[in-house]
């Protein structure tokens, strides 16, 4: 059996985290390809809908680098227990390097 370390939340940490850089106006578009999804990440004040055939926006501005946990809160299906959401504050460098890693 896997233990828990001490620095992580269970059932709130992910395997691939979003990182987003911090003091830069960002624009969220939404949208689903299945099911209604619910992103609620409460210590970023933001909750959006992802809805198949619709296409959602919000705008986000990070103050400080962190970790920000949230989850979908819609019904969404058998994983929906599992659907965690991480967002990573950082700095932009940090954010460009993680971009150009991602593609």
């Amino acid at each position: 059996m896997q233990e828990l370390s001490s620095n992580s939340f269970r059932l709130l940490d992910v395997d691939n985290s979003v990182k987003l850089p911090i003091l830069v106006p960002i624009r969220l578009l939404v949208s689903s390809l299945d099911v209604i999804h619910s992103f609620f990440v409460p210590s970023l004040g933001v909750k959006i809908d992802a809805i198949p055939g619709r296409l959602n926006h919000a705008s986000i501005f990070l103050l400080r680098p962190g970790k920000f946990y949230g989850q979908c809160t819609e019904l969404c299906g058998s994983g929906h227990a599992q659907m965690s959401i991480l967002i990573e504050g950082v700095d932009t460098p940090t954010y460009l390097s993680w971009l150009i890693s991602m593609s």
